[in-house]
């Protein structure tokens, strides 16, 4: 089972993350109390696999993901999947990019990151999430396709 395995969150931007236990996610925003929650956006949690970090050789927190998961291949979830993680829905809704900062942390990470950086959220549905979390894919709706074309005799609409 998918679980949260760690969770944080920046009080500035640029500062070191500081580690949770819980917190509140706001809706359409991000955690709170993170410098890096952007409401309105798409870029408002971060989500990195500890199996891409472990191969990586880095510590969960480290290259500033807000949720650090288990059990759950975090670069392979399709755009637009939805995800529940304890009282909350997530959509993912970007490929997070390695940027100039990872340089920081260790010499030629940004390439070595290109494809694993995990992925952007954002937030569907607030409230509280946990350390232990278990995370849960929310099945996508698929539009049925129609059966017959109104243009060729089919039902027309009124």
């Amino acid at each position: 089972m998918a679980k949260i395995l760690h969770i944080f969150r920046a009080p500035k931007k640029r500062l070191p993350m500081e580690e949770l236990e819980e917190v509140r996610v706001i809706r359409n925003s991000g955690l709170e109390g993170c410098a890096h929650a952007r409401p309105g956006g798409n870029r408002q949690v971060l989500l990195v696999d500890r199996e891409t970090l472990e191969a990586m050789d880095l510590q969960p927190g480290v290259i500033r993901e807000n949720i650090t998961t288990d059990g759950i291949n975090v670069n392979s979830l399709a755009l637009g999947q939805e995800l529940r993680i304890g009282e909350i829905v997530l959509k993912v809704s970007a490929v997070c990019h390695p940027c100039d900062q990872l340089e920081k942390v260790r010499p030629g990470l940004r390439r070595e990151m290109r494809g694993r950086r995990g992925m952007l959220c954002r937030v569907i549905q607030g409230g509280m999430i946990r350390r232990g979390d278990a995370i849960e894919k929310v099945m996508m709706a698929r539009a049925l396709p129609f059966e017959e074309d109104s243009r060729r005799g089919g039902l027309a609409a009124k």
